[in-house]
Formats: structure tokens, C-alpha cells, sequence
């Protein structure tokens, strides 16, 4: 059963680290694509889970709360009888040296209102496209 947890916590770490690339990398990606008329970038889908995601992020900072995936991710570990962010494997490891640094967690805050208000400004600026609505012609 323990192999079983830590593979769960190894899960849910790749795919924190996923959110983490999706919230940072998509930003500059938008902006690259508003200047080469990339249409993706405008995709609404795309934006709105851009934007809410870096929303609950910044929402989550500010009222003091731990991200719900470290939290499971530390359970099961803990139930693996590891104990919190262990240092494990190579991969585990380094996605755990990306995401996870020791420093004030104002800052950590700080910097989530801030990019949020970024994301919030590419949003206006690099409009998204809404869906059309398409009527039949007889």
C-alpha cells in the first residue's frame, strides 16, 4: 500500500507542476501569440482557465490558505510513512526544487496578486474571442 501513496503523491506533484508551467508559461505565450496572430491565444477557453486558475492562486495566498494539492500530496505521503515532502527520486526531486522555495510567504504572496493582476491585464488587452453564434440560412 505504500508503493500505492507514493505514486499518488508523485502524481499529484507532476500535475501541481504542470498547473505551475500553465499559470507561468501561458502568459508569455498569450503575449508571443498577440504579436505573431497566433489565434489560440485568443481562445476563451484557453484565458478563462488562465485567468482562474491564477485567480484561486492568488485568492488562496491571500487569505492564508495551503494550496488543496500540497495538502493531499503531503497526506499521502504521510500515510506512505514517508512524511512530507520527502526527497525522493531524481525527477521528484528537481519538480520539488521548482515549485517549493524557502523564502517569506509575503513575498509568495505579493508576487501571486501581482501576476494575477498581470494575467488580468493581458486578459483586457489581448482580448480572448467569444464564441460566435452561427444562425442556419435557409
Amino acid at each position: 500500500m505504500q508503493r500505492v501513496y507514493l505514486l499518488l503523491a508523485d502524481s499529484i506533484l507532476v500535475v501541481h507542476a504542470l498547473i505551475v508551467l500553465f499559470n507561468v508559461g501561458a502568459l508569455p505565450i498569450i503575449w508571443l501569440g498577440y504579436f505573431r496572430n497566433w489565434t489560440f491565444v485568443r481562445n476563451l477557453g484557453f484565458r478563462i482557465t488562465h485567468l482562474l486558475l491564477i485567480a484561486f492562486v492568488a485568492a488562496q495566498s491571500l487569505l492564508g490558505d495551503v494550496c488543496p494539492l500540497t495538502t493531499l500530496e503531503n497526506l499521502w505521503l504521510t500515510k506512505a510513512g514517508v512524511g512530507p515532502r520527502y526527497q525522493g527520486g531524481y525527477i521528484v526531486y528537481w519538480i520539488h526544487r521548482l515549485i517549493f522555495y524557502d523564502l517569506n510567504e509575503k513575498v509568495f504572496t505579493v508576487s501571486y496578486v501581482l501576476f494575477f493582476l498581470l494575467v488580468l491585464l493581458t486578459f483586457i488587452w489581448v482580448k480572448p474571442r467569444f464564441l460566435r453564434r452561427y444562425t442556419r440560412t435557409p
